[in-house]
């Protein structure tokens, strides 16, 4: 079991992968995430490439699912015009998961908990017993 001070458990923010977040939106459908990498004192970090992220929504019976993903872009502009082909991608991608998920849940075998009746001489083929 996992102690406070397990070194496996501790919560570090490392200071040589710091990026500074910035959150561009439509308003309509969807949030482009620009993540300008950053060095321990804020300043830009020109060895590592600035990352382009989108997230978008699917209205879904159980209420809104988040879909997120990488776009591959050199330039917010960029990132813009290739976020529509994208999204889409990552839906229908998020839609084959949860389809897979309800087949393997629909085709799990079912175990019945607590004893089987008239099996290790509990008698009664199922039938309430007062006693």
């Amino acid at each position: 079991m996992a102690t406070r001070n397990d070194p496996a458990t501790e919560l570090k923010v490392d200071p040589g992968s710091l990026y500074l977040e910035e959150i561009f939106t439509d308003r309509r459908v969807g949030t482009i995430r620009r993540l300008t990498p950053v060095g321990k004192d804020g300043q830009r970090d020109p060895a590592r490439a600035v990352l382009y992220m989108g997230e978008t929504q699917v209205l879904t019976p159980a209420g809104a699912l988040p879909i997120g993903f990488e776009i591959g872009a050199g330039s917010l502009e960029e990132a813009a015009e290739k976020f529509g082909t994208l999204a889409k991608e990552a839906i229908e991608r998020t839609v084959k998961e949860l389809q897979e998920l309800r087949r393997q849940a629909a085709s799990s075998i079912v175990v019945p908990q607590g004893p089987v009746p008239g099996v290790g001489g509990m008698g009664g083929g199922g039938k309430i017993q007062i006693p």
